[in-house]
C-alpha cells in the first residue's frame, strides 16, 4: 500500500516523465498568461480594463457580441474625440475670422473718414466731387481682382 502511494501523486503517476513535463509546460504557460494580463491591466485605463478579463467565452456568439460592444464603444470614443477636435478647430477659425472682420471694419471706417475729409478739398468742376456718382460708375473686374474707377475729369464750363 505504501509503495502504491509513492507511485501515485494526486491521481497521476509520480514517476511518469511525460506528465511531469506536461505539468511544467502548463505552469509556464499559466505564469506567462498571468504576466500578460497583469501588464495589460497596468497599461489600460479604467474604461477598457474590464474587457481584458473577458477572454473566456461560452460560445463564439458571446465572443462576437462582446467584441462588437467593445468595437462600438471604441468607435463612439473615436467619434467623440473627432467631434471635439473639429469643434476646437472651428472655434479657432471663428476667432480668427472675427479678428479679421474687426480689422477690416476699422480700416473701412478710416477710409470713409478720409474720403469725407478729402471730398471737400476736391474742385467742384471735377467728376470726383460726387462720391456717389463715382461709386455707381465703378466696376469690379474679376480677372484683376480690383475696382475699375473712372478717370478724373475736370469739366470746364465757359461762359459766352
Amino acid at each position: 500500500l505504501q509503495m502504491l502511494e509513492r507511485q501515485v501523486v494526486g491521481g497521476e503517476q509520480a514517476k511518469n516523465k511525460d506528465l511531469k513535463e506536461k505539468h511544467k509546460r502548463r505552469k509556464k504557460y499559466a505564469d506567462e498568461r498571468r504576466m500578460q494580463l497583469v501588464a495589460a491591466l497596468q497599461q489600460s485605463n479604467e474604461d477598457s480594463s474590464d474587457w481584458v478579463l473577458l477572454n473566456v467565452y461560452d460560445s463564439i456568439q458571446d465572443e462576437v457580441r462582446t467584441k462588437s460592444k467593445l468595437l462600438e464603444k471604441m468607435q463612439k470614443k473615436a467619434a467623440e474625440t473627432e467631434i471635439k477636435d473639429l469643434q476646437s478647430e472651428f472655434e479657432l477659425e471663428k476667432i480668427d475670422y472675427l479678428g479679421t472682420i474687426r480689422r477690416l471694419e476699422r480700416d473701412l471706417m478710416l477710409f470713409q473718414q478720409l474720403l469725407d475729409q478729402v471730398q471737400s478739398l476736391v474742385r467742384r468742376d471735377c467728376n470726383y466731387s460726387n462720391l456717389e456718382k463715382i461709386k455707381r460708375e465703378s466696376v469690379w473686374d474679376e480677372e484683376t481682382g480690383c475696382w475699375k474707377i473712372p478717370e478724373p475729369v475736370i469739366q470746364r464750363t465757359r461762359l459766352p
